[in-house]
């Protein structure tokens, strides 16, 4: 190569090319999820560089402040108009900032607030070699019933991970229905799932169920991502974009330029189909959808009754918010193909739910059921496809998710020698022997049934409502005769509590400390309060329930 050549090639090389454009992040907006990012890596140090003793305080104070500064950053955003008129899409694409984020962002917000309240409730078991004890294992890495263990439970040992483990999971969660690209959305779902499947598996008692749930748990969780993942790239190839409104644009055939590298798939409507259908699946085994319902019994009888409530609850409600903004937002121009798919999976999930929780003999179980039934019934409203079916949606997950964490908080009440007594025999009596206990789940269980001047009911009339007016009236036919069969064995668990004798060896009820006494009295006031008076709460929904596109 001659001397020349090689100074054209310098010269080429030297010549200036643009500049890599820094990418604008709007940090203000996205408040809510870096406070509790934040949060959650400041926890891990507390579990590298603080005593132990010192832990345990240190990690509840940090997880509450965190979950109340960025509640304080999502009303902090919708009063400054971000729901409504200011709408956008933040972080180059990546998050929405919406009313239906934000309202979701709240709920979660909330929900996991109280649900972190069990979490770090130490005065249900007797003491353990003078040290109180909580729901998680001593140390999680040793073997159960090992000698590890036992010495880990005698130096009143704790797993005080579970606080930064929860943050982590809410950041997922607060992104997750927020994520305005494919990428987006599936990372969140990871930063979520992870977590959970650790925090399934760190039960004090019943250590070796845990950990069956947390395998079972993650292996159908990774087949679900993997359907998702599998998903995402078959809709790039449709659209060449993973981009939420630039998918919708090709769907509706509003985009004419076609990449030269994509032009063989682009437009192909099997991938579009086909790549729509997995990310349905991945989103439909989260909010536990018959046919994709099979792991939630197990893992809710497995996990520790905190987690169990955390999980039931804020889950949900991010399942539900991504669910929504994909098919209003991504898949509105397919909505002939889906709704059909849609309606089968609403009707099998419903009655599915309701029939098989009849035949519960353990507590957990049956509120696992009960969950399956509800997912139903939601998809009712996310089917209705209009914006009556959004704010109906955003209403139920409101009510359903104080219900849910009130109704598990009161089960790691009930006791007996060998922990939480969840099975149903057990609960025979229990409104003799401690009637406000009683009396308390059988609000839940009443509000979980829909009867009138509870939440439940409010709930279960807006998202019906919303159906009827979208055309779907046989799903609500089905879903009132779900309702129907779940209130058999809702009123069967109060009539067994209040009209059946107690055994003597029965179980005792804990005295709680003011974290659980607080997770079930607020629980009791959000459902009597939107049973009551729900109009409000509605409105709030309604004026939230616009995506931007």
């Amino acid at each position: 190569m001659s001397a020349t050549t090689v100074h054209s090639l310098w010269a080429t090389a030297a010549e200036p090319i643009d500049k890599i454009p820094a990418p604008t992040i709007e940090y203000a907006q996205l408040a809510p999820v870096l406070i509790v990012v934040g949060a959650a890596v400041v926890g891990v140090l507390v579990e590298a560089l603080v005593p132990r003793r010192a832990r345990y305080h240190t990690q509840v104070f940090l997880t509450v402040v965190a979950l109340v500064a960025a509640f304080a950053a999502v009303v902090g955003l919708a009063a400054g108009g971000y729901g409504t008129t200011k709408a956008h899409i933040a972080a180059m694409g990546a998050i929405a900032v919406d009313g239906p984020a934000l309202f979701l962002q709240g709920t979660i917000l909330l929900a996991s607030l109280v649900a972190v309240f069990t979490f770090a409730e130490r005065r249900l078991d007797p003491a353990a070699h003078g040290n109180r004890i909580d729901s998680f294992a001593a140390q999680a890495a040793s073997v159960p019933g090992s000698d590890s263990e036992k010495a880990a439970v005698k130096a009143g040992f704790t797993t005080t991970e579970v606080f930064p483990l929860v943050l982590f999971a809410i950041s997922g969660m607060l992104v997750f229905p927020a994520a305005n690209d494919l990428l987006t959305l599936f990372v969140a779902l990871e930063v979520f799932s992870l977590p959970l499947y650790l925090l399934c598996a760190v039960a004090r008692r019943k250590r070796l169920l845990s950990q069956e749930a947390a395998v079972k748990y993650f292996l159908l969780g990774a087949f679900s991502s993997a359907f998702l993942l599998f998903g995402i790239a078959l809709l790039y190839g449709y659209a060449g974009s993973v981009s939420y409104a630039r998918i919708a644009d090709v769907v509706d055939g509003s985009v004419r330029t076609i990449d030269p590298a994509l032009a063989d798939t682009m437009g192909n409507d099997a991938l579009l189909l086909i790549g729509g259908a997995m990310i349905l699946m991945g989103l439909l085994f989260k909010v536990g959808a018959v046919p994709f319902h099979m792991w939630t019994p197990d893992v809710y009888q497995g996990a520790p009754t905190p987690v169990t409530g955390f999980m039931a609850a804020a889950t949900k409600v991010a399942a539900f918010g991504a669910l929504l903004r994909l098919l209003y937002v991504v898949l509105p121009g397919l909505s002939w193909d889906w709704r059909p798919v849609m309606w089968a999976v609403a009707i099998v999930t419903m009655l599915g739910g309701a029939i098989v929780a009849i035949t519960q003999t353990d507590i957990k179980r049956l509120l696992a059921y009960s969950s399956i039934a509800h997912a139903g019934f939601i998809l009712a409203g996310v089917i209705a496809t209009t914006p009556a079916g959004v704010s109906s949606v955003l209403f139920y997950l409101l009510a359903y998710s104080f219900v849910t964490i009130g109704a598990f908080a009161v089960v790691t009440l009930v006791r007996d020698a060998g922990g939480e007594a969840t099975h149903l025999s057990k609960w025979a009596g229990l409104g003799r022997r401690s009637p406000l206990v009683a009396a308390v789940f059988a609000v839940f269980l009443l509000a979980f049934a829909g009867i009138p001047l509870t939440s439940g009911f409010s709930g279960k009339f807006a998202v019906f409502t919303a159906a009827a007016e979208g055309g779907a009236g046989v799903l609500v036919v089905v879903g009132v005769i779900s309702s129907a069969i779940a209130a058999f064995f809702y009123i069967r668990v109060i009539v067994l509590m209040f009209f059946s004798e107690p055994k003597a060896d029965g179980p005792t009820v804990a005295v709680p400390s003011p974290l659980t006494m607080t997770t079930i009295a607020v629980g009791v006031a959000v459902t009597l309060v939107l049973g009551v008076a729900p109009q409000y709460f509605l409105d709030l929904a309604s004026q939230a329930g616009v995506f931007v596109r």
